[in-house]
């Protein structure tokens, strides 16, 4: 018999062909890119929201419903069944954004958005946590610092925004609920790596979310009846740009990059939506909420930039 050779050896590799080191770095680099994209995506949520005469939970029911259900049928096409595996599989992530979106509808009808929001920007912190605790991320004190800059200009950027909202300890406690609900959205999604293709997770929690919605929904009395014409059509853009774009993008990218990074990301969606509300709807923006965007992308910058300068092993905890 011929000697083995470890995966490593240059000989195994067909000519041309990457070293491991090189595709590692190119698959960090594509899960970056593709973070960076799906949380500018999610970002449009709060803008295309404006435009869909619909309560926050019958927009969950029939958005998570209506994707779920179509990417099942493209996979399907392509030889994928969505069977009991994949929804079991999937059922913890199902659970978590199906809370998140329960929660945070919940918290903003008795506390200030920007309280709900600024609890939800804590994500980080919780998924950090979680990374270094339980999947073996390391995360250098550089990194952390840049981190923090990040977070603490997004609070700024949504506190800039204060108005006269009510407050409520009630509400603010649900907020803290919807924030660990969707930190355990991305960890489910990390968890799923080798179980599930990205594709089957996301189209498995959309489901349960709508499922999830729906009952909640009812207990809410919001009005479920099928859509108009026009919110079904706002949908389907909410549908490509937050669902097809968001979720299924960051899905795909957690599987390539750290779960603290990816997490971090999400720093970018207030500033995104601030821009885009800016943009679209002519909101003013302050000269402190437009210092602390520029700080937000440039300490995400920052991170991504070190993170292509770190080997893949070392970067992603393997």
């Amino acid at each position: 018999m011929p000697e083995e050779r470890s995966s490593g050896d240059p000989a195994d590799r067909p000519t041309g062909s990457p070293a491991p080191d090189e595709s590692a770095s190119g698959e960090l680099g594509r899960g970056l890119l593709g973070a960076g994209i799906a949380v500018t995506a999610w970002s449009t949520g709060t803008i295309l929201a404006k435009y869909i005469d619909m309560g926050a939970l019958a927009i969950g029911v029939y958005r998570f419903a209506i994707f779920g259900l179509g990417l099942s049928l493209w996979l399907r096409f392509r030889g994928v069944r969505i069977d009991l595996r994949v929804l079991r599989a999937s059922m913890w992530g199902g659970i978590a954004l199906g809370a998140d979106i329960a929660l945070f509808f919940s918290a903003v009808k008795e506390t200030s958005i920007v309280n709900a929001t600024v609890v939800g920007s804590l994500q980080p912190i919780v998924v950090g946590i979680v990374a270094v605790r339980f999947f073996g991320e390391t995360i250098r004190r550089s990194d952390a610092l840049w981190a923090i800059v990040a977070l603490v200009g997004t609070i700024t950027v949504v506190a800039s925004s204060a108005g006269d909202e009510a407050t409520s300890l009630r509400g603010d406690l649900l907020a803290v609920g919807a924030l660990f609900a969707w930190s355990a959205y991305f960890v489910a999604s990390r968890r799923a790596k080798g179980v599930l293709t990205p594709s089957e997770f996301t189209a498995g929690t959309s489901l349960w979310t709508a499922a999830i919605c729906l009952p909640i929904g009812v207990a809410a009395g919001q009005d479920l009846s099928f859509p108009s014409l026009e919110n079904l059509a706002w949908l389907a853009v909410m549908i490509v740009v937050a669902g097809i774009v968001g979720h299924s993008l960051m899905n795909w990218s957690l599987q390539r990059i750290p779960l603290w990074v990816g997490s971090t990301f999400t720093l970018f969606i207030p500033v995104a939506s601030s821009i885009l509300a800016w943009i679209i709807l002519d909101e003013a923006v302050s000269v402190v909420q437009a210092v602390a965007m520029a700080g937000v992308i440039g300490a995400l910058a920052v991170i991504v930039r070190g993170q292509t300068k770190t080997p893949a092993g070392e970067a992603t905890g393997g």
